[in-house]
């Protein structure tokens, strides 16, 4: 099997189940704020198999289409919540929003820590030059076991990482549109909340949107948790 495809699919196993979390941590923060629409649904869970079968083609048609086609996975899931709940709460309906990207943030940040470990072991080192795909390298070299544990931790930095931003951009039907009922005026989130309901291309122009401007917000925050990741190894990048 060719190297390329052996890393797309070890990205993919990293986005199913990153994804797996996003989506349960939304449907979390929704049980926890009054809504158990998707607690119903089964998305309150870590079995990726329940986040499938909602959305089979996001989860798993698409991104290995995606995998054979560039490399790297590319794909969606989805947790239901209950409009009407959200127009009672919208500070609950936000923060249900922000959940899933906080949820890929404590994977960078687990990541993050067992890179650092590994490090103070000995076990990897800052590499001097620097990929998406090669967050670290290992001492022992790249045909050893402590390679692929590094190349496995360093997907979950750098997908959960990208995944987090992405989603964290304030364009509908991301999550970040969302969280950004928490800074509006307490009388615009109605008329927010049913612009975003009522206007359905907004998602397609979003998205379209989103890819332009992703790489603007996405290296910027890619060097400076690097830096943070590395901070006081003597490794700097830009």
């Amino acid at each position: 099997m060719k190297p390329e495809l052996v890393n797309g699919l070890v990205f993919y196993v990293v986005f199913l189940y990153s994804t797996t979390l996003h989506e349960a941590a939304h449907a979390w923060a929704a049980l926890r704020g009054g809504d158990p629409t998707a607690y119903r649904g089964g998305q309150v869970s870590l079995d990726p198999r329940n986040h499938i079968r909602r959305e089979p083609f996001g989860m798993v048609v698409l991104p290995l289409i995606s995998v054979l086609v560039s490399g790297w996975p590319l794909g969606f899931a989805s947790a239901p919540y209950d409009p009407r709940w959200a127009g009672r709460h919208p500070d609950r309906a936000a923060w249900m929003a922000l959940a899933g990207p906080a949820a890929n943030l404590l994977l960078v940040l687990a990541a993050g820590i067992l890179i650092n470990v590994g490090v103070l072991a000995g076990v990897f080192y800052p590499p001097e030059r620097i990929g998406f795909a090669d967050v670290t390298a290992a001492t022992a070299g790249p045909d050893s076991t402590w390679h692929a544990v590094g190349y496995l931790i360093g997907s979950v930095f750098a997908l959960n990482l990208l995944l987090a931003v992405f989603n964290l951009l304030p364009l509908p039907p991301l999550d970040g549109s969302g969280g950004v009922m928490l800074l509006l005026p307490e009388r615009l989130v109605p008329r927010y909340q049913n612009l975003l309901w009522s206007t359905p291309q907004l998602g397609l122009i979003g998205i379209l949107v989103a890819w332009q401007v992703f790489d603007f917000f996405f290296h910027p925050a890619f060097s400076f948790a690097l830096n943070v990741l590395y901070f006081g190894f003597g490794a700097s990048y830009s």
